[in-house]
């Protein structure tokens, strides 16, 4: 399936039903009084976080999402029943915002996370709520309260834990179905993935952690050119980035290390944040070099890329020394999780602003 990662709707939460003039007839019971019931309350609009969902392709299609009205009041002190509500299934980490201000106003992050995203409006009141002791027959009534209505973005943020980065043909997909259970299309001349790729990758029976492959970036990504500048917020909540590159392009005259460059570049224009993040470099399609001259093209693109973290030496094709690589990033990713949940240490707010006197 297509991944679709944005997708605009409306939406329209039911209005309330209208409150009843009505009165008692009964035989012997000249004077009943009122008995005209409430009218029910619009049905709602949640959105929950579906982990069975990872594209919002449905949306696409069909834009238009309304509940039910809340029925009337009637007599007999019937009050209208409560219009139904809907349910619209979303992927974990769709992000909800204004179409028109932009503004932000629901995330969904944890599965099976609900939310109401338009409320139902309240019923009209029947006279049977006007009846005082100085106003026996009560002829008002009020109309029901109209529901919510929006003009919604829906925006998918992919949650993984590791996302690929590197220029097109580096050998992201190549690495993503050698190290995990995904399966992006492969072949053996020069093109680009069109959407993302997910998989989980399994280190052991309880250890994994989600790889994302992102389209590749060319020169002028952060400006909008190419595709992979379309995914690049995907990166933006995972933990550690793995630059990918080819150290075997199919044109001699192409540089690995310019290419590596223009890439960080696009990153650092795109968000500063995301280029602080986490980054290790991965030198791919090494089985392509000959085993004599390994080391020294390693080292040279090295020494010119002024690299000093981390470098892992890979052959995706062949998954020489892809072990290695799954291991370090599991360790990394579960280090980051035990911290990002220890406990804050809470702070007398005596001293919050400083040493105590």
């Amino acid at each position: 399936m297509k991944f679709v990662d944005e997708a605009y709707i409306d939406i329209a939460a039911g209005d309330g039903g209208n409150g009843c003039v009505s009165f008692r007839h009964e035989k012997y019971k000249e004077f009943g009084g009122p008995n005209g019931g409430d009218g029910g309350r619009g049905g709602h609009v949640f959105a929950v976080a579906d982990p069975n969902l990872n594209t919002l392709v449905d949306y696409r299609y069909s834009r238009r999402h309304e509940a039910k009205r809340g029925e009337h009041g009637m007599g007999s002190d019937m009050f209208g029943a409560a219009g139904s509500d809907i349910t619209l299934k979303m992927p974990v980490g769709t992000i909800i915002s204004d179409a028109e201000t932009g503004e932000v106003l629901y995330e969904l992050l944890t599965p099976g996370e609900v939310i109401t995203i338009a409320k139902g409006g309240d019923g009209g009141f029947g006279n049977l709520r006007f009846k005082s002791a100085i106003n026996r027959a009560p002829r008002q009534k009020t109309p029901g309260w109209p529901g919510d209505r929006k003009s919604l973005k829906l925006e998918l943020k992919v949650l993984a834990d590791v996302g690929l980065l590197g220029m097109p043909n580096a050998g992201k997909s190549t690495l993503i179905a050698a190290v995990s259970n995904a399966r992006p299309k492969i072949a053996d001349y020069p093109f680009t993935t069109l959407h993302p790729n997910l998989g989980v990758v399994r280190v052991a029976p309880e250890q994994s952690f989600v790889i994302a492959d992102i389209p590749g970036l060319i020169e002028g990504a952060s400006e909008g050119a190419g595709l992979g500048h379309q995914f690049l917020r995907h990166l933006q909540r995972t933990r550690l980035l793995l630059h990918v590159i080819d150290m075997a392009p199919f044109d001699d005259a192409v540089d690995p290390v310019a290419q590596a460059k223009a890439i960080v570049n696009e990153l650092k224009k795109y968000d500063k944040a995301l280029y602080d993040k986490p980054r290790w470099l991965v030198l791919n399609k090494l089985d392509m070099v000959p085993l004599d001259e390994r080391a020294a093209r390693v080292a040279d693109f090295v020494k010119r890329f002024k690299w000093k973290g981390p470098v892992f030496e890979i052959s995706a094709l062949t998954r020489e020394g892809c072990e290695p690589l799954i291991h370090a990033i599991y360790r990394h990713v579960k280090a980051q999780q035990v911290a990002e949940q220890a406990p804050v240490e809470e702070v007398d707010p005596r001293f919050a602003g400083g040493d105590p006197a």
